[in-house]
């Protein structure tokens, strides 16, 4: 039997834990170490051999786990586990084979690992890159925010935003009580988000249908919100068919 070598990278420790032991089921995995940070990740890969596969948690005490791949390179599949969904299309493009979400089951894994033994490892040198196109599963639809206030972390529920607006180069998720920066671009945004829900009426607005108050349509288009206070935003021109057809 073939040893998959594994690493995990995991901050909170009953956490990793529990990880290893779900993990001690599989009979071909082998678990070379278990890190804590993003500092002892990076210090890690540069001076060790690096694993078949990782097991990443992304939120991690001193950052998110997307930094250490970005500051070394790997060619080591990595099954990525978190609390929160907003990651999905970041994980995709640094080597992901899985996302499963917190808290994981013992099915949860047995699936990620069954993607890894569906990849060829002999085949990542030559195309790390294409993985994100071999994924068969969908990537799974938002359905909430981390976003910072402050020093705090703050869940916002995807239900709760009414649009997403760029302004000064920032996305901003609008809710009842405030606008929240986020971490997306809105061309992120819209292949995360439910199109059945949100629809991008221009370059700089996505809204959502819950939110529409009224529709006026002249002398151009434009759509009320229900918060924070009739808040009015134009549809471009060129997507005024496109949202009629998606408001029926």
């Amino acid at each position: 039997m073939n040893r998959i070598t594994t690493i995990i990278i995991e901050d909170e420790k009953p956490a990793a834990r529990k990880l290893q032991r779900m993990l001690s089921h599989f009979a071909d995995l082998e678990l070379m170490a278990t890190l804590h940070s993003v500092e002892e990740g990076i210090e890690y890969f540069q001076n060790h051999l690096h694993p078949d596969l990782i097991f990443s948690d992304i939120m991690l005490g001193d950052g998110v786990s997307f930094d250490i791949f970005e500051a070394v390179h790997t060619q080591s599949f990595i099954i990525y586990t978190t609390a929160f969904d907003q990651y999905t299309l970041k994980a995709f493009k640094l080597y992901s084979i899985d996302y499963p979400l917190k808290p994981i089951l013992q099915e949860d894994l047995e699936r990620a690992i069954e993607k890894y033994h569906f990849f060829n490892p002999h085949q990542r040198e030559s195309k790390p890159l294409n993985l994100k196109e071999l994924i068969q599963e969908k990537v799974p639809k938002l359905s909430r925010l981390l976003v910072k206030t402050g020093y705090k972390l703050q869940i916002v529920p995807i239900e709760d935003v009414a649009c997403f607006y760029s302004e000064n180069k920032l996305v901003y998720a609008l809710t009842h009580d405030r606008a929240y920066p986020t971490e997306f671009t809105l061309e992120e945004l819209e292949k995360v988000l439910d199109s059945k829900v949100f629809f991008r009426i221009s370059r700089q607005c996505n809204i959502a249908i819950t939110y529409i108050k009224h529709i006026h349509t002249s002398p151009t288009y434009k759509v009320e919100l229900t918060i924070p206070s009739s808040v009015e935003l134009g549809v471009s021109r060129d997507r005024v068919k496109d949202f009629k057809d998606w408001l029926v």
